[in-house]
């Protein structure tokens, strides 16, 4: 199953992390409280008024920030969208790399497995833990399937946004970038609840999908579990991430800018955890297995490399 689905800004701000996008304004997560705020001036100074008054400055330009962002995303509701592609694929794992098949035929995608865990005991994972080898394969089962996406949030008629000054244009881009995160949310709930149908009878709340209180897991690409960025040409091959307006340059950026991919699991035993570092044993294989020169995939692993 291939499936894409669009999304309305008004709709995505519904979801929006907002401890994120403050952050990203080098805003203590505490200030996004004011977004729970009624938006009248007497409510709003009490809000700022509640912090000591070292942080009344912050909390002011917090209250400020909510507003600009909320008028911006009112403004994007009229010409953007969030746009969602992905794919629910047949699956089986073959030591670290999973196969995933569908009727133009089949590709094989390497993972790296940890070689340090944090406790002695732990299991060293890698992805494909979480799907079943072939010889093992059930059909429809759920750790026999795997699912591909990609998200973008960008204008519907493809044309470029316009800014004021610099402080409009990082505004625009620090939300749609939420709004691209929150398009992955929505999606995710619609493939559990509805598509996949693993969980048709789920009800969480932001808060709880914000914690990750669902079933299966999300993992994106330059992420700890997927530090290879090059995977990300591998996806678009299997998924064609170019149907929702997403290119990628030569070294795997993705373009609109607020765009996301990765792998969605739903077995109710999949976790997130991290790679970390790997040795040069491990390198080697994972470059065979990945079919890439040596030189080039050092670069995209540098930061995993011992």
């Amino acid at each position: 199953m291939t499936k894409e689905l669009k999304y309305y800004a008004h709709t995505l701000a519904e979801v929006i992390n907002w401890p994120f996008f403050f952050n990203a304004w080098n805003l203590q997560p505490r200030f996004a409280g004011v977004t729970a705020v009624h938006n009248c001036p007497a409510c709003r100074q009490e809000w700022i008024n509640s912090f000591p008054e070292e942080d009344r400055a912050a909390a002011k330009e917090a209250s400020k920030l909510f507003d600009d962002a909320s008028r911006m995303i009112n403004r994007l509701d009229r010409t953007h969208k969030g746009f969602a592609r992905f794919g629910l694929y047949p699956a089986w794992s073959e030591e670290e790399d999973i196969i995933v098949e569908d009727f133009r035929g089949r590709w094989s995608i390497p993972f790296l497995r940890q070689q340090h865990v944090q406790h002695a005991g732990d299991p060293h994972l890698c992805l494909s833990d979480f799907i079943r080898p072939r010889e093992l394969y059930i059909k429809d089962d759920i750790a026999s399937v795997m699912g591909i996406f990609c998200v973008s949030f960008h204008r519907s008629d493809g044309q470029v946004e316009s800014f004021a000054d610099d402080y409009e244009r990082m505004l625009y881009q620090t939300v749609c970038d939420r709004l691209a995160e929150a398009t992955a949310e929505l999606m995710h709930r619609d493939v559990r609840r509805i598509y996949w149908g693993y969980a048709p009878d789920e009800h969480l709340t932001h808060e709880q999908i914000w914690n990750e209180e669902y079933q299966g897991i999300r993992p994106a690409v330059g992420y700890p579990q997927i530090p290879d960025q090059s995977i990300i040409f591998l996806l678009d091959e299997v998924l064609n991430f170019g149907r929702i307006g997403i290119q990628l340059t030569e070294t795997g950026m993705m373009l609109p800018h607020a765009s996301a991919c990765g792998l969605l699991f739903g077995h109710p035993s999949t976790y997130y955890f991290g790679i970390g570092r790997i040795g040069e044993d491990q390198f080697q294989d994972y470059a065979r297995r990945r079919n890439l020169p040596i030189p080039q995939l050092r670069k995209f692993l540098s930061r995993n490399l011992e």
